[in-house]
């Protein structure tokens, strides 16, 4: 069985809990960890148990300590962001980040194709250790989407979500069927909302991940999110 994980903002407890306890076989972060050290220390106690793997959300670059103890830490190579990797025998392919004005926000054209491009037009002083700025190592650009348009999956993890949200993206749809998944997992918007009549239209079935919630591979809830039940009406 693979968990995913909604948005922790920096919680682990439960994460080690529910861990010891059932003993998954892998876990997903689907973003926003925000981890107050490297995350391979946050969840040293449990490497053992699982294999862990992750997407970045938008919050993961929010400052120098974010950004470092996600992407500095020894479980790096654990991201899933722009390509498929095969986690206990499911290909999940990954999506992290938002999409933002300044680079692509779908249906609109994007400004910029990719974070190198961007990169040479913000002016020097904008860049981040003579990159990309740290703000936009969490933006989603078309080089990361169409990446994986032309892969296949049975999973697929995104921070944004996809239509059947009331702030979701038929881009995220349109991932979805290229790779064509049986499942979508996502984060971000702290809910955990009912998408079963929307199944049809998307041709795969959706799955938010609340905040500090916990969902199996088949959609049944391990732990609700801290905001579901207050959330619960958004669709409506």
């Amino acid at each position: 069985m693979i968990y995913f994980f909604g948005d922790t903002h920096g919680h682990f407890q439960h994460v080690l809990e529910i861990v010891s306890r059932d003993c998954p076989a892998a876990i997903v972060f689907l973003g926003d960890l925000q981890a107050q050290r490297p995350l391979d220390v946050e969840l040293e106690s449990i490497l053992g148990m699982t294999e862990v793997w992750f997407i970045h959300g938008n919050h993961d670059t929010d400052s120098d300590a974010d950004y470092d103890h996600l992407f500095g830490s020894a479980l790096a190579d654990r991201n899933l962001h722009g390509r498929v990797a095969v986690v206990n025998g499911v290909r999940i392919a990954g999506l992290g980040g938002v999409f933002r004005g300044q680079v692509w926000t779908p249906p609109v054209d994007w400004l910029y194709e990719s974070s190198k491009e961007f990169t040479a037009r913000c002016g020097r002083g904008n860049r981040w250790r003579d990159g990309l700025p740290r703000k936009h190592r969490s933006s989603i650009f078309p080089e990361d989407y169409f990446r994986l348009v032309s892969q296949r999956a049975d999973i697929l993890v995104t921070h944004e979500a996809p239509s059947a949200h009331p702030h979701g993206f038929d881009a995220i749809d349109e991932l979805a069927r290229s790779l064509r998944v049986g499942k979508a997992f996502h984060g971000h918007h702290h809910d955990c909302l009912d998408y079963s009549r929307d199944q049809a239209r998307l041709g795969f079935a959706a799955f938010g991940v609340g905040f500090c919630g916990v969902t199996d591979m088949n959609g049944g809830c391990i732990q609700p999110g801290k905001f579901d039940y207050a959330r619960a009406g958004r669709l409506r």
